[in-house]
């Protein structure tokens, strides 16, 4: 991982630069308009490199395009190569990822403990309390008492 990531960026510095070389190459050929070579004044090219001037800007712009696309196409295999590899991981991150193994069961015991009775999830097997009635009292007539839960014998 570590050659794959320091050969990526090695090579991405060269492309920055052919790339930068590609440039000032294209512009400093001759066109209709005498491009860049004509900010120079008209014949600089010629008076510093010679008169063959425009055949070895156009070699050079032959050559820095072929290493241009062969760069690109070895940067793009390396990244994906590379975002592949980070996807796998290392050994270590698979050994990390595995899934724990859960552990052996144990035999319940006989009795089971019953949870709390204020545990909201737990079933109550105790019977709900039940309110005392009131018993009548003498000074309440009759008719005003409630009604008696006592059978009676109609």
């Amino acid at each position: 991982m570590f050659w794959t990531n320091l050969l990526i960026n090695v090579l991405v510095v060269i492309y920055v630069l052919d790339c930068i070389f590609m440039g000032l190459v294209i512009m400093m050929q001759r066109s209709k308009q005498e491009g860049l070579g004509a900010a120079f004044g008209g014949g600089f090219t010629e008076s510093v490199w010679g008169a063959q001037t425009s055949q070895v800007l156009v070699k050079a712009t032959v050559y820095a395009a072929i290493i241009f696309f062969v760069l690109s196409i070895i940067l793009a295999r390396l990244y994906t190569n590379r975002n592949a590899m980070l996807e796998q991981g290392s050994a270590v991150q698979q050994e990390l990822l595995k899934p724990i193994a859960a552990p052996a069961k144990t035999t319940a015991p006989a009795t089971t403990p019953t949870a709390p009775a204020s545990s909201p999830t737990a079933p109550s097997t105790a019977p709900a309390p039940v309110a005392p009635t009131p018993a009548p009292t003498s000074s309440t007539p009759a008719a005003q008492t409630p009604a008696s839960t006592t059978p009676t014998g109609k």
